[in-house]
């Protein structure tokens, strides 16, 4: 169970990254499969930015607390960021967005953040 414990902490932060990188670099597109298509060009670029930096610090101090703090806190860093998936859901639901993708993309997304902070807990 250790393994898998780290195995999915770790693919968690990396995916922050990855999202990070993708909002930061390809504003457009992430936007859209964030679920609220948002014009890079136009008022919404800011935003992505800002979008892009959250995702891609939160996947870089997962990694951190993982490698120097350890499973305990990393556990609590899942608990914690779980949060903003779940917020990402009722941002996309109240902003028009696909229920397809506010539960299939950011709900399950916020369930995974969970099953993950459960398997560090018991590592």
């Amino acid at each position: 169970m250790t393994i898998t414990a780290y195995t999915l902490a770790i693919v968690l932060d990396l995916f922050c990254l990855f999202l990070g990188y993708r909002f930061l670099f390809q504003p457009g597109p992430a936007a859209a499969g964030y679920g609220v298509p948002a014009d890079p060009a136009g008022d919404a670029g800011a935003y992505l930015t800002i979008k892009g930096l959250r995702d891609g610090t939160l996947g870089l101090v997962g990694l951190a607390v993982l490698a120097f703090a350890g499973a305990g806190a990393e556990a609590w860093f899942m608990l914690c960021v779980a949060l903003v998936p779940f917020g990402d859901t009722l941002i996309v639901l109240r902003h028009g967005g696909a229920k397809a993708v506010a539960f299939g993309i950011h709900f399950a997304t916020a369930i995974v953040v969970l099953i993950s902070a459960v398997l560090l807990f018991l590592v």
